[in-house]
């Protein structure tokens, strides 16, 4: 792991409340520290070297590539996602005037010397997005036979880089993407779909800078690292089909806009050209590479090496969770419960890790909330009913771009005693939430008012990079809390109504 003396580093609003116990502490600083590595100045100074001119990337799988920039007349760099403008800043750092203009869009923007950094919109696309995907493929298509073209990609590229395909407004595409974020669909899935309303994703900016050397460079948000999946695959051949897409519109009874089926009937129909596949131009010869240099391994290393610094036994559980966000909290809690019942499989003081990317599928009126409040909340109730067996359990949930849904907030940290039975039906300083009450919001899906109320969101405002979800689930031993002495009243009990709590927010 690179060393995180220095660099970026994540600011929690309110963070010496929510640390008010050495489990909770630990826990928000496996989770920090996690996204601190992955953020790409960290990545870059990790992954690229450049000496006497010649680039080397090496990947998270461990193989490596280089590029004599000497060879060609011009290095240019395209991007798009939550942190392609930091990226974008970074690899300028390293190249300095070997790079020779370029565009990225992003919602998390910063000052560059020759990348165009342009605005876009996350989760949603919006027209900002869309004139500033135009410019970047303007870029790419602008590239000649002698240069090399740098794409920088990370989570969040696919609503960013916005650029509806021939018949498709943004209103099309802006409630189609809506409807599959609300569906349950997986991201393949939702990325099936945005490739074949596109103009760019599925391969199509790769084609559209040939004949020009293309190199991929993605910070992952895709549990297992797919290309085709990450930012929906703009320079990574298409697997996909348009029937594909449509199956998963029927799949999960999406109710997509007319042009949008219209589009994906003819496709599959044969009346449209498929995206490049495998095997077809651009990707059917040598001049196309892809280099994962960050992912979600890359924040559990530094979140398992902070638990194992401080003496505590990390086990990482999955790189690759997924599945609804409910009921995945309840399988951790099930795993922290065994761990402290049987000392298996890691024997307290423990760690439990995981990653991936969990979902929610919304009801009719869904409330407020994304998918690490749901698991928060859901791990905390399944933490309550374990009675003893819960006991000491801190457990730190977070989208690691600082944004879980739509909220403002990058998830939530709980433990044992958040959720409880209450007299007076509203919670109290020993346990902030009342049991019905949390199990009536997870219904709901509006996990956000409940846990804000309770003070236990975690916000960090944008975060500069994005690796997907990150948890870390501390189970602490049986005695850990006497230390430091009942922490009931110092946290989970202050409101964010109350006088005294903080109202310190970062974005």
């Amino acid at each position: 792991m690179p060393d995180q003396s220095d660099g970026p580093t994540v600011t929690v609003a309110d963070r010496e409340r929510h640390a008010s116990d050495p489990a909770r502490e630990l826990a928000l600083d496996c989770v920090t520290a996690g996204i601190e590595a992955a953020h790409p100045e960290r990545v870059v100074a990790d992954a690229l070297s450049l000496d006497d001119g010649v680039l080397t990337v090496t990947a998270v799988d461990g193989t490596s590539t280089t590029r004599d920039l000497a060879t060609y007349d011009r290095a240019l760099v395209v991007g798009a996602g939550n942190a392609a403008g930091h990226f974008a800043a970074a690899v300028e750092r390293l190249l300095g005037d070997r790079v020779d203009g370029g565009a990225v869009v992003t919602d998390d923007p910063v000052e560059t010397d020759r990348v165009a950094v342009l605005p876009g919109d996350h989760p949603t696309p919006s027209e900002a997005g869309v004139e500033s995907a135009k410019q970047v493929r303007e870029v790419a298509a602008d590239a000649g036979e002698s240069d090399l073209v740098l794409a920088l990609l990370t989570g969040g590229g696919s609503a960013l880089l916005a650029a509806p395909a021939e018949g498709i407004g943004l209103g099309d595409l802006r409630e189609t993407t809506d409807a599959l974020l609300a569906s349950g669909a997986t991201i393949a899935e939702i990325n099936a779909v945005r490739k074949h309303c596109s103009a760019v994703k599925g391969g199509r900016l790769a084609r559209a800078a040939g004949p020009a050397d293309v190199l991929g460079l993605a910070v992952s948000d895709v549990t297992g690292d797919d290309p085709a999946v990450i930012a929906s695959g703009p320079v990574s051949p298409d697997p996909t089909t348009y029937a594909d897409a449509l199956g998963v519109l029927d799949r999960y009874a999406v109710d997509a806009p007319a042009a949008v089926v219209d589009r994906l009937e003819r496709g599959a129909a044969g009346e449209l050209a498929e995206t490049p596949g495998p095997g077809d131009p651009p990707f059917d010869g040598d001049g196309v590479d892809f280099r994962v240099v960050a992912s979600a391994r890359t924040a559990l290393d530094a979140a398992r090496e902070v638990a194992a610094e401080r003496g505590y036994e990390p086990l990482v559980l999955s790189s690759r969770g997924r599945g609804e966000a409910l009921e995945a909290a309840k399988t951790h809690a099930a795993v922290a419960e065994e761990c402290r019942a049987s000392g298996e499989p890691a024997e307290p003081p423990a760690v439990l890790l995981s990653a991936g990317e969990v979902t929610v599928t919304l009801g009719e009126d869904p409330g407020e909330g994304g998918p690490n409040q749901e698991f928060a909340l859901s791990a905390a109730v399944e933490l309550d009913a374990a009675g003893d067996g819960g006991e000491g359990v801190a457990v730190a949930s977070v989208d690691t771009d600082g944004i879980d849904g739509a909220s403002d907030a990058a998830g939530a940290l709980v433990d044992d005693r958040l959720v409880g039975d209450d007299a007076d039906g509203g919670g109290g300083a020993e346990r902030p939430l009342d049991r019905e009450a949390a199990a009536t919001a997870l219904d709901a899906n509006d996990a956000y008012p409940l846990l804000d109320e309770a003070g236990a969101l975690l916000r960090t405002g944008p975060t500069g990079t994005n690796v997907n979800d990150l948890r870390a689930i501390v189970v602490a031993e049986g005695d850990a809390r006497s230390d430091g002495g009942d922490a009931r009243s110092e946290g989970r009990g202050v409101r964010s109504g109350d006088p005294d709590a903080s109202s310190e927010e970062t974005k």
